[in-house]
């Protein structure tokens, strides 16, 4: 396709994706069952750690997740003594284990206590040298706590080369906004242009399929390349994207 036909192809893609329809089906399901700007980030953030594998079974350990908190994660958060964290004994998703699920809660709890929260953490970071110096900086202050090597492994490393596909759904989800419903658009410190691509197989395969992308990782070089060529279709909301590339790899036969 020449660019302007691709372009066009893309945004007709996006129309269909970013729909509330899009919502239940989809991780984002999870922080859109709160209200409490709080509980939205939180709930956002733990479903995004797990995002990954069968989406049904992601919904179903993300929702069971919130059940273990009462279904009010900022309050368990802020609240919790050390005989409630035994409610996690048991959890686990895959890799993810009741290890790293308490080090998540407990770490995030300071998050909130000593540095005002997950947007002031990743925007104090952003400030300081946009999307890539945001993650660096949150994951830092994330794994300050020296948690066990298994449970580093399930927080992206952009240092290491990670795209961090988990930590830029997230983002996109807190930061961009529009008029479909499906991003929440609550922070309001990071611009939604500087956004990266949650970038991973069906993404990325779709991307090389469609001459977007060459790099044959999905690392955060590869994301870097993606962007470019996003950028020059939508420099203002060129993470919309994700939704044509995820839905032409997960809903299609592309």
């Amino acid at each position: 396709m020449y660019p302007n036909e691709l372009k066009a192809f893309l945004d007709e893609k996006v129309i269909k994706y970013n729909q509330e329809d899009f919502i239940v089906n989809d991780p984002i399901s999870i922080p859109h069952l709160f209200e409490k700007k709080e509980d939205v980030e939180i709930a956002g953030f733990l479903s995004a750690a797990i995002a990954w594998g069968r989406r049904d079974q992601i919904l179903k350990k993300a929702r069971y997740w919130m059940e273990l908190m009462d279904d009010s994660p900022f309050d368990f958060l802020m609240n919790a003594t050390s005989a409630d964290y035994q409610v996690f004994e048991k959890f686990y998703y895959r890799t993810f284990s009741s290890v790293d699920c308490v080090y998540f809660i407990k770490a995030l709890r300071f998050v909130y206590e000593k540095h005002g929260g997950l947007e002031e953490v990743f925007s104090h970071g952003y400030k300081l040298g946009g999307i890539k110096q945001a993650l660096i900086h949150f994951r830092n202050i994330f794994m300050s706590f020296s948690p066990e090597d298994r449970t580093q492994k399930h927080l992206a490393n952009v240092e290491k080369g990670s795209s961090a596909k988990r930590l830029n759904m997230f983002l996109r989800w807190m930061v961009r906004k529009d008029n479909h419903g499906v991003d929440f658009g609550i922070w309001s410190q990071i611009r939604r242009s500087d956004l990266m691509l949650p970038l991973d197989v069906h993404t990325g395969n779709i991307s090389r399929q469609l001459g977007l992308l060459s790099r044959k990782q999905n690392d955060w070089k590869a994301l870097e390349e993606l962007m470019h060529r996003l950028r020059e279709f939508d420099p203002d909301d060129p993470v919309k994207y994700d939704f044509a590339l995820f839905g032409l790899g997960v809903n299609e036969d592309f």
